[in-house]
């Protein structure tokens, strides 16, 4: 039996693997090989294989025995067809050694380029290219690469030693170094690995290989990499693939160049080729944002008096022109490409389905579709449902003149508004306690990734369009403005000037990541609207689900928002925040300070003209369709002041009453004490050791039944109301936290009697059902004997968490994160719903309840209706409906149509947004 394949070649036309090989080879690996089959010019080069990163972490580190001799003989084929030989004095072949998952994370694992240098090779790389400055440039590159990412001398320390030189020879630029000074920043940078590592730094080209390969595989588990994939749900198993390439020089002089270039614009979409450029430059300096990148094409200068490579080198422009059209019908989807041109030859190092804006992603996928590149089942795909999220959300009124103080790049669409902070520590800090900030950096580095999440958006001084910040920002949906030249940051100083203004940390700024403008102080912000692309690719997904998406809406302006976002129906009304309204919270408090029914109807028959308005809005907003009322489902206490603080205000007044001298002003002052201590003997009597357990939900309506009375009363009297303005209303009363189908069978008795008796006083005729809320496990159990008695079930998913792990919601967030660090859950059940336990209740509840009523409707109403992962379940399980917050709603129209299509493919969808 042969040995395992580990490596595989691609090189001069032909390849082992290919593009749907991304399991297996990563996505730059099966990009690579896919490329070369297609005739590009990609240079020569292997790749180790993801299964080598499992085992090497399941085997304590070590390698499979059978990897290093296939290495070995992959090299050689690298050398024959590119003439050249690893570890040679007078051809020396040089590699880059970078890391590439099955999907896409920008900046998180490490690369190593010009690996195979050493006082010999360099001498050899000198006579290849008859140019000193370039060979010793490569190799202090490579030393300080090498040193940083497998030896772990911190960058910085290298930067030092550079500027140090730089400042010594009063230049500003490292291409104003001649070889003499470079020659002398390698010997430095030399002792400093041996000060920093206690050894000297490799000189042999395979021990060379061997620990920059290790170093790819151990920056699977760095720190940043971690953190990108839990922000991302990229599974810790999936590894790493390692990719050996022959190197491509950008910078041997001013006719090799390399850049980074989209086949359209990703921040809107546009049918544009866009992207940067630098001449006599390596890679990592378009990315890394230390020069000021070039436009590639004379369409993008816009003002910009940097030449563009159209006009620099047109013959090269055109070649690329050609394989960016060739890439793009071949993947049918947006590339994004990096190139290299070496003495005017252009080669290409990878392409990849690039990152992209929601608002690009729509329209990328819409204009696709009528190019006739991709189907609408597709082009449905091509966008996450969460990504809409940053259509949805404001923009900066400029109608408002806000003070613009500089103008970056607008790296990512959106507005944001927050106090300026300078690190990202701080910003994490600030937004855990609430504050809403800025992260202000030079440039961001993979570090920065916590900060970046956690910040309303982004500005950076330095770095253009294909920075990290802006390729991290644009995956996140975060606002970001970079390349802003006019900001001077002072981070331990703790302030940034912009010309002779100075802001300091803790102050406001506002960024529009459409213009790329930084606003001094706090922005007027504007609600999105939607339309064109959006409408269509919407209208695509509306025709393939078939899971119907409602909303949760307590007031007509709710209700109305999520109607034009698509709502079709209510699927939650919550009463209680009717009650809380300045003029209703008085009179509530005053029903629930009764002592007897009588009382009780006096105080409700005052709600009861409020709730019908209440609800003639909702039916209004939502006309012919469903709208789900929840009777009053929290414990009573809630309405009333909390018992501290009415003990401090008795204690207050107590003193206030020493300082009184009228007879008319004391008695007055013991008339305030005694109503303030009755209802703190109420609060008292009220009071529960477990609220959320306690006497709350249909438990209330059954203690209190005029409580239940009243609301359906003010629900049916809306209803005929509108009716006989003819209006087709379909009220469904809910009724909550049934346990027990007795419950249901008491509340759902006087409920049938109250409606009745409204529409008999109206002479209307309404449809109308009565159901339950599912959010007690034990009713999820006997929901065969529930369904006897309720038309509809709808799972209260919050309560039913909150039960089911025995988790206090309120007191979770304490615990729950350490809990998907520690992957004891793989995520908060609070924001996807648990399928594995909560989910089986579901899917019982709806079989058992089925079974007694096969046209039982079933839907959910927590807030787990607009998660994408938890609509896919409610799919799957045969809901009739979802039901979110008004701005999930699209979100969860198009998570709907997803899961169909996934279903129709067996479970398989296409991966999406950037491999």
């Amino acid at each position: 039996m042969g040995s395992k394949k580990y490596v595989y070649f691609f090189g001069q036309g032909r390849a082992e693997g290919n593009a749907k090989m991304k399991d297996l080879l990563g996505g730059k690996g099966a990009n690579l090989a896919e490329m070369t089959n297609l005739g590009i010019p990609v240079p020569a080069g292997f790749t180790i294989t993801t299964e080598v990163c499992t085992e090497y972490y399941k085997n304590n580190k070590q390698y499979p025995p059978d990897l290093w001799p296939q290495v070995e003989e992959n090299l050689r084929r690298m050398e024959e067809i590119m003439g050249m030989k690893f570890g040679d004095r007078e051809r020396p072949l040089l590699v880059s050694v970078r890391s590439g998952a099955r999907v896409s994370m920008p900046g998180m694992m490490d690369t190593v380029l010009n690996l195979g240098l050493n006082d010999q090779t360099v001498k050899g790389l000198i006579k290849q290219t008859g140019n000193e400055r370039f060979a010793y440039d490569s190799y202090r590159r490579f030393i300080n690469m090498f040193g940083n990412v497998v030896m772990g001398v911190p960058h910085e320390k290298f930067e030092k030693i550079l500027q140090a030189k730089k400042d010594e020879l009063g230049v500003k630029l490292d291409t104003e170094l001649d070889a003499e000074a470079l020659k002398s920043v390698v010997a430095q940078y030399k002792e400093l690995v041996r000060q920093e590592t206690g050894r000297d730094f490799p000189e042999d080209p395979k021990t060379q290989l061997e620990m920059a390969i290790g170093a790819v595989f151990g920056s699977w588990n760095n720190e940043r990499a971690i953190t990108y994939r839990k922000l991302h749900g990229i599974p810790n198993d999936w590894g790493t693939a390692v990719n050996v390439q022959a190197m491509v020089y950008g910078n041997m002089g001013n006719d090799s160049g390399t850049g980074v270039a989209f086949t359209r614009d990703p921040a809107t979409g546009e049918k544009v080729f866009f992207g940067e450029y630098l001449m006599n430059a390596q890679g990592e300096d378009v990315v890394a944002g230390i020069r000021t990148p070039q436009p590639i094409n004379i369409a993008q200068k816009k003002g910009s008096d940097l030449p563009s490579l159209e006009e620099e080198m047109p013959q090269v422009y055109r070649e690329l022109e050609n394989i960016y059209r060739k890439l793009e019908n071949h993947y049918k989807d947006m590339q994004d490409i990096e190139f290299t041109i070496q003495k005017g030859r252009l080669f290409l190092l990878q392409t990849r389905n690039g990152k992209r804006t929601a608002a690009a992603a729509v329209k990328i996928a819409v204009d696709m579709v009528e190019e006739g590149l991709i189907d609408k089942r597709t082009a449905v795909l091509r966008v996450e449902p969460k990504q809409l999220d940053q259509l949805l959300h404001p923009m900066i009124d400029m109608k408002t003149k806000p003070k613009v103080i500089a103008k970056g790049l607008p790296a990512s669409p959106g507005a944001a508004v927050g106090r300026v902070v300078f690190t990202a520590e701080k910003a994490q800090e600030a937004a855990a306690s609430g504050e809403r900030v800025v992260l202000v950096r030079n440039e961001t580095s993979p570090e920065d990734i916590g900060g970046m999440h956690a910040a309303q958006g982004i500005l950076t001084a330095r770095g253009g369009m294909t920075s990290h910040a802006a390729v991290v920002a644009r995956g996140m949906g975060k606002c970001c403005v970079a390349g802003c030249g006019a900001l001077s940051i002072h981070e331990e100083a703790g302030y940034m000037t912009v010309g002779e203004l100075r802001i300091k940390e803790g102050d406001y700024i506002s960024l529009n990541g459409s213009t790329g403008e930084v606003i001094l102080g706090e922005a007027k912000l504007i609600q999105p609207e939607l339309s064109g692309d959006f409408a269509k690719l919407m209208a695509w997904a509306d025709e393939i689900r078939t899971l119907k998406v409602r909303t949760n809406a307590d007031t007509p302006e709710d209700a109305k928002l999520a109607r034009d976002f698509g709502a079709q129906g209510i699927g939650l009304t919550r009463t209680e925040h009717m009650f809380f309204g300045e003029d209703r919270l008085p009179i509530v408090q005053e029903m629930i300070m009764a002592d007897n029914k009588e009382a009780r109807l006096k105080a409700l028959d005052q709600l009861l003209p409020m709730q019908r308005e209440d609800f003639k809005g909702i039916f209004k907003a939502m006309k012919d369709l469903p709208v789900t009322i929840r009777l009053l489902d929290p414990p009573l206490h809630e309405f009333l002041p909390k018992r501290e603080e009415l003990i401090q205000e008795i204690a207050d007044l107590k003193m206030q009453l020493t300082s009184l001298s009228t007879l008319q002003e004391i008695n007055d002052m013991l008339a305030k004490i005694r109503a303030k201590e009755s209802i703190l003997a109420k609060v008292e009597s009220l009071h529960e050791f477990n609220p959320m357990l306690g006497h709350r939900g249909c438990r209330l309506g059954i203690t209190y039944p005029e409580i239940y009375e009243m609301q359906v009363q003010a629900i049916f009297e809306a209803a005929c109301e509108l009716a006989k303005e003819g209006y087709s209303i379909v009220p469904e009363v809910m009724i909550p936290l049934v346990g027990d189908v007795n419950e249901l069978i008491y509340t759902k008795k006087s409920a049938v009697r109250v409606a009745e008796e409204v529409m008999r006083r109206y002479g209307v005729s309404l449809k109308y059902s009565i159901g339950t809320m599912i959010e007690v496990p034990r009713a999820a159990l006997m929901s065969a004997e529930i369904a006897k008695e309720a038309e509809f079930f709808s799972f209260g998913t919050n309560d039913l968490t909150q039960m089911t792990f025995g988790f206090s919601r309120d007191d979770a967030g304490v615990f729950l994160p350490g809990y998907v660090e520690k992957k004891i859950l793989p995520d908060d059940p609070f924001i996807t719903l648990d399928q594995a336990g909560v989910g089986q209740l579901i899917k019982l509840s709806v079989e058992r309840g089925r079974k007694t009523r096969p046209d039982l409707k079933v839907g959910i109403c927590g807030e787990h209706g607009g998660d994408p992962a938890s609509v896919e379940f409610c799919h799957r399980v045969g809901l009739d409906y979802v039901s979110c917050s008004p701005y999930r709603v699209p979100i969860a129209r198009l998570a709907a149509a997803h899961a169909r299509i996934k279903e129709e493919q067996g479970g398989t969808k296409e991966t999406t947004m950037g491999e």
